[in-house]
């Protein structure tokens, strides 16, 4: 029977949860903003593992995964410290943009809407008969 989960999976979990606290508890950088911790993928080795950030205020991203990345090591001391691990991943920030392009998707879809109830309130000029 094969196993559900590869360890690799399981110390991804693990980190996400502990990343999460960590960065709203004890992390003090202005910077950071408001964030949320959409995934993270941890190599077969165990030695890297990228942490994708949503950034709640777009203008603020490039600013926030600077500190972030920043803060890098002192989050890998603590996660460190949390986890019972032999070797803690080096941490490796990138944005998520993918709640900027679901509103991007939602706005464009509106505006389609839109325009096709523009375009069907001046009917009755005989197309589609």
């Amino acid at each position: 029977m094969p196993r559900d989960f590869s360890r690799s999976e399981r110390v991804a979990g693990t980190i996400r949860r502990e990343l999460a606290q960590l960065i709203q508890l004890e992390l003090k950088d202005p910077n950071v903003g408001f964030i949320g911790l959409s995934d993270v993928e941890v190599t077969r080795d165990l030695a890297h593992a990228r942490v994708f950030v949503t950034v709640f205020e777009p203008e603020r991203a490039a600013a926030s995964l600077r500190a972030l990345n920043k803060a890098a090591g002192y989050l890998r001391r603590r996660l460190g410290q949390e986890m019972r691990i032999r070797s803690v991943p080096e941490l490796h920030f990138e944005h998520d943009a993918s709640v900027e392009t679901g509103q991007q998707m939602d706005s464009l879809i509106d505006a389609a809407i839109a325009s096709d109830r523009q375009d069907s309130g001046k009917g009755g000029d005989g197309e589609g008969e």
